[in-house]
Order: structure tokens, then sequence, then C-alpha cells
């Protein structure tokens, strides 16, 4: 240990905000285990360095009693003395056992340490860097792919997209360009594990936060998303602004906006719908494509009724029920679909008293 080598651990300090003494106490640390792996020693020791020098120097540490039990970690108290005459019974006592070639071990330890500690340091910026990012949007090419699993490369590091948040149907191929979701972000023994997805409804959020101005300002809101992840989306807005349409908002020119995101989500099905303060009315536009003839609620079982034309039945409720699922969801509802003529077959009811 030299002059250099402090240096070094001052430039690390200044360059990597990694404090000299933790470098110290981790090589403390790390040099009383190579001692004993080197020497064989059973004996208890400590290891010094002196902060300013890099000088290293082991000690034999005992504790002073009246009789010795154990020759490797007592002493009596007229050896103690024989280093020390300040010594009292209880005391412990430290002699100096540094090896001849403990030199050559303490800088191969010390490289170790401190190239471990860089690496420590590193991976706590890039976690405390992402732990400030869950749920926000990140985009990152398909640096590998093993196992199912996914990895983006993010520049400083690496995130996983595990096949449970992976887009069913989905193609990912090494060198392909995505946008993702970050939903987690953990520490492990190998750094930190950045966590990302494509199924979330927070990246339909955050895709439209990025496509529509009025949403990324405020004047236009999200109200509820509901998603079947590769095929069908709803998404609920409303207005701050009486002027600003939020429908038109996010559909955009020739509806640039909301292609935009289709075509990042590889031709994923979006309804946006209107949201309404008026239950029934958010309900009939949750239902989108389809028309609704008249909603009936029942807000203590938080359940409605929906009746739709004859000829829009299968479109309201769906390819396997999807449309009625996503509505249900969006809304937050239990919906119950019927057409007019089973509405009239099931409550005597004519047609045209269905819209009084």
């Amino acid at each position: 240990m030299n002059g250099d080598f402090i240096e070094a651990l001052n430039e690390i300090e200044r360059e990597k905000g990694i404090s000299r003494d933790i470098i110290f106490d981790a090589l403390e640390s790390a040099l009383i285990s190579s001692y004993k792996k080197n020497f064989g020693s059973a004996q208890n020791v400590l290891v010094e360095m002196n902060r300013e020098t890099g000088e290293v120097k082991v000690y034999a540490i005992k504790d002073i009693v009246e009789n010795v039990n154990d020759v490797l970690s007592e002493t009596t108290l007229e050896d103690a003395k024989s280093i020390d005459k300040k010594l009292e019974l209880g005391d412990i006592v430290k002699s100096e056992i540094t090896p001849k070639d403990f030199g050559r071990i303490a800088a191969q330890t010390a490289k170790q340490v401190v190239i471990q500690r860089i690496k420590d340091a590193e991976r706590d910026v890039i976690f405390d860097e992402f732990i400030n990012r869950e749920n926000e949007i990140i985009t990152g090419q398909i640096q590998r792919i093993s196992k199912n699993n996914v990895y983006i490369d993010l520049g400083k590091t690496e995130g996983v997209l595990p096949p449970s948040e992976q887009i069913e149907g989905e193609e990912y191929k090494q060198g392909d360009r995505l946008k993702l979701i970050i939903t987690e972000v953990k520490k492990t023994t190998k750094g930190p594990q950045i966590v990302l997805s494509r199924t979330h409804v927070n990246l339909i959020k955050r895709l439209f936060e990025l496509e529509v101005p009025e949403i990324n300002e405020g004047i236009v809101e999200i109200f509820s998303i509901s998603r079947e992840a590769g095929s069908r989306t709803k998404i609920a807005v409303y207005s701050k602004d009486p002027d600003v349409d939020p429908l038109g908002a996010c559909v955009g020119f020739k509806g640039s906006r909301v292609k935009a995101i289709v075509d990042e989500l590889n031709g994923e099905k979006i309804d946006i719908v209107i949201w309404d303060k008026n239950i029934e009315e958010f309900i009939a536009n949750s239902l989108s494509p389809s028309k609704v003839v008249k909603v009936i609620p029942s807000d203590k079982e938080k359940s409605t009724l929906v009746i739709v034309p004859d000829y829009q039945l299968s479109l309201a409720i769906g390819k396997e029920g999807q449309n009625a699922r996503l509505a249900a969801k969006l809304t937050n509802w239990k919906i119950d679909i019927k057409s007019e003529s089973q509405y009239n077959e099931l409550s005597g009811n004519k047609s045209d008293e269905i819209n009084e």
C-alpha cells in the first residue's frame, strides 16, 4: 500500500461518490479473512490501515484474564504488561503479528474490494435512478431473449420483460425497439432488476400522455382504462374545458394520434369513450361501438340492465363477451345486456314503451 493507492481512493470518492472510510472499513474486514486464509490462524486478529499512508498492520487480540483457558484468545496480566504496563485485568491487549509478505496479499485484496465496491456503488446509482421511475414509460432495444424472457437494453443497465408481461402473439426480435412500462424495480444480489411490461394498463395511459398534448397538459383527463392486452382496450376520458372535445383530442386529425398508439401496440383495438357523471350515460358510452336503447341501473347492487336493438346484441356483447366484459371493468358496474325482444318477452312491455 502506498500514496498512489490513497490517491486512487480519493479519486474514487470524487468520481463515484464512495466514501473512503467505507472502502477502508471493507478492506480491513476483507484483510482479516485474507490473513486467516493464507496463514491458517485460528486466533482473533485485527487489521488496521493507516488512512494517510495506506500502511497495513495485523494484530493478535487477546482478553486479559487471571486463568488462561484458551491461549489463542486469552493471556495473563503479566504477559500483557510486557507489552503495555497500563493494561489491567479485563482489558484487551493487541500485539503486532504482521507477516513479512502481507503487503502483497493486502494489495491483491484491496484491488478486489475496491472493484467490488465500485460495482456496488454503480448498482446503487442505477437502483436509485430507476426506483423513482416505476410506472414510467421507457423506450428500449431488445438485447437478447433467453428462456422466454426478453432482455431490454436501457442504456446503463438492462430490463427484463417476463412472459407474464408479454403481449400474447406479439413477436420479439433482437434489435427491435419497444415502448414499455416500468412496473417494478428490485434489489438483488446481482444488482437492480428492472421489470418491464407490455400488458399493463399504465402503458396505455402513458402512450396517450405522449401522443395527446391535452392529456399531458391536464385539459383532458383519463377516468379509467380496461384492457385485454393484444386484443382490445377501452379508455374513458373527459374534458375540463368545455371548448375542448376529449374524443377529438384523443383521436387526432384524421385519427393520427390514436393510430400512433395502435401501431405501437401492433394493431390492438382501442375504443375511446366519454366519461359522464350520469352513470346511465357512461354505461351506454362504454358499450361503444354498440348503440344502446336504455340503461336501467340498480345503485344498491351496482349492477345494470342494458337494452340494445336486436341487430346490435352480438356487437354489444362482443366476441366471446369481450365488449361487455371490458365495459364492466371500465365502469366498475355489473352489466347485463338484453335485446329489445328479450326485454319485452321478460317484462311484457312493448318496444315503444322502452323508449319512454
